[in-house]
């Protein structure tokens, strides 16, 4: 007897929807059927950059890295990144980079404990959730910051509300603070599906405030890997079909 597949219900702009809906299946195979819902989609900006040359630039996000494409002659070849991901993308697109271990607060302690020779520059998203410059420059660090995106809100689409609306177990990995907000308002009044939310970091679960879940698991590290983790503990904790 063939068994049934989880819903995941992926909210994260497209192309990192995508990403981590074929990392579920490389993974987990038909265990999961994941149903792409971006709740978030990037544009990217094309700000004045302050005139002064930096000894490195600072990406929070493999978005930011992507909106820095028509600045590159400007950039400093050096790069810190917050995490893997954010790295490879920034070695991708020909920079030296260096990861910071996978959140702000240790991105911060890894350029304090090696700071640049020189000025940072810290290109970012309009919404972020925790204050770089302001860390940076508690350590003595010079920075500037540029904002080069936005991520627009979104609705839900007809798949993802039909799911959501159906008396059945749905597993919903929410990666930031903002995109587990957005989640709990775009639920439909009518929603009936029991919610097991895998969330990326505490301050994640904290924005779910009283949204009604069957379970609710905090990912041991703030990457993608750590969330596949979580959602398998999920998994383990579904009932029987």
């Amino acid at each position: 007897m063939a068994t049934q597949s989880a819903a995941v219900l992926i909210t994260r702009p497209k192309s990192e929807g995508d990403a981590f809906a074929a990392a579920l299946v490389a993974r987990f195979g038909p265990r999961v059927r994941p149903v792409v819902s971006p709740l978030l989609a990037p544009r990217n900006l094309t700000p004045d950059l302050p005139d002064q040359d930096y000894a490195a630039v600072v990406f929070t996000s493999a978005q930011a890295v992507e909106a820095a494409g028509p600045y590159l002659p400007r950039l400093p070849r050096q790069a810190w990144c917050v995490g893997a991901k954010t790295a490879r993308a920034a070695s991708l697109a020909g920079f030296d980079a260096r990861s910071g271990g996978g959140d702000g607060d240790a991105l911060v302690r890894a350029l304090a404990a090696d700071p640049p020779k020189g000025s940072i520059l810290y290109l970012r998203g309009v919404d972020t959730a925790f204050n770089l410059l302001e860390r940076l420059r508690e350590f003595g660090i010079d920075a500037d910051e540029a904002v080069v995106y936005l991520q627009s809100p979104q609705d839900l689409g007809p798949e993802a509300l039909d799911l959501l609306r159906q008396r059945t177990d749905v597993i919903v990995p929410l990666f930031s603070p903002r995109s587990a907000r957005l989640f709990r308002a775009a639920l439909p009044k009518a929603a009936q599906a029991r919610l097991h939310i895998a969330a990326m970091s505490a301050n994640v679960a904290e924005a779910l405030q009283d949204l009604p879940r069957a379970h609710l698991t905090i990912a041991l590290r703030p990457d993608a890997p750590a969330m596949l983790d979580a959602v398998e503990t999920l998994l383990v904790q579904l009932p029987a079909p």
